[in-house]
Parts: structure tokens; sequence; C-alpha cells
């Protein structure tokens, strides 16, 4: 397989673990999703799953820039610290594994926030900054600065696995409720392993 391809593929499935991460953690906007669900069904909450695409733009968009203004020496820097963020996620995403409680996927009904909200809420938070900035921004620049289609393809393999995932979960919360807290709880484990391999991976890019 020729090495650009190669390549891509590695970028892609970075972008693909990444995402599914992101989408698995229990965080506010799960939370929303998943009362929403509840609340109105699965049809009208559907479009909820596309909020990240509405909000990370300008998130992705400041990170990147003031990445690309750093020396090369900081960004080996923002790498290693990078790599401890996403193994402390990893012992998180781990923990809430081992302590899942089914009542906590299953959150009160009195949620009633727009996709719009819900978009405003995660651009004032600051996680998804942390995020771009030590764990996506630098893979995302790398990417870029070899060949523009990698930096794509990150993006593509990122969000269309992050949409795909919360709209699985709705699904999931709206036609099989029973089934929803073991699929939630097996989410989190597979998302724990994968932030372990790429905080290493991370590591690894920061010292050597």
């Amino acid at each position: 397989m020729h090495p650009h391809t190669v390549n891509m593929w590695f970028y892609l499935l970075q972008g693909i673990g990444f995402g599914f991460a992101a989408a698995s953690q229990p965080g506010p906007f799960q939370t929303y999703i998943i009362s929403q669900t509840l609340i109105s069904g699965w049809r009208r909450t559907l479009p909820a799953a596309l909020a990240p695409l509405v909000s990370d733009g300008p998130i992705i968009l400041l990170c990147v820039f003031a990445l690309s203004q750093i020396p090369e020496w900081m960004q080996r820097g923002l790498y290693f610290a990078g790599g401890l963020f996403i193994l402390y996620l990893s012992y998180g995403a781990c923990k809430s594994w081992v302590n899942f409680d089914p009542l906590l996927s299953a959150p009160e009904s009195g949620t009633q926030q727009s996709v719009l909200k819900a978009a405003l809420m995660n651009a004032l938070s600051p996680g998804p900054y942390i995020f771009w900035t030590l764990v996506t921004g630098p893979i995302l620049l790398r990417g870029w600065r070899e060949t523009p289609i990698y930096g794509i393809g990150f993006l593509a393999g990122f969000y269309v696995t992050i949409v795909g995932s919360l709209a699985a979960i709705i699904l999931v919360f709206g036609t099989a409720a029973r089934m929803g807290p073991k699929f939630n709880r097996a989410l989190l484990g597979i998302s724990a392993v994968a932030l372990f391999v790429f905080g290493l991976y991370q590591l690894w890019l920061g010292i050597f």
C-alpha cells in the first residue's frame, strides 16, 4: 500500500477513535440528548446529534491558530501534556465504567433545552478548548502541515464518528430503553481503552 494511503488511514482512524471517545464520555450534552430522547422521542431529538458541528468550528479555528503561532519545541510539550491529559481522561472513563450506575443514565425529565442552547453551553465550557488545544488540535495541525487532506481526513473521521455515536445513543434510548445503560457502559469501557492507547501515543510524540 502506498505510504500516502497508509498515513491517510492513520489520521482517519485517529479521528474515529477520538470522536468515539468524545461521544461516549459522560457530560452535560450527553445528559441533554438522553433526557430529550426520554421526553420527546428519538425523532425529535435526533437533530441534536449535529450540535457539535455548530459549536466546534470557532473553537477549532481559535485553538489551531494559537497552536500555529508557537515554536516547535512548545508543540512537542503540548503533545506530552496532551498525552497526560488523555491518560487522565482514560482513568476517568475507566473509573466511570467500574462504578457505573444505571440510574445516572436516566436523568430527570425536566430538561427543556434546544439544540442551540446545548451548542452554546458547549462553546462556553472550557472542556472543548482544552481538548482541541492539548489533544486533537496538535494532531490536526500536524496532519494539515503534511498535507491538508490528512487534516481533512482527521476531521471527517472525528465528526462522522461523534455525530454517528450520538445518533446511536439517541436511537438506543428511544427504541430500546432497557438496553440503554448496558450500551452506555460498553461505550465507556471501549473509550477508556482507546484513550489509553492514544494517550501513550501522544506521550511518544512528545518525547521523540
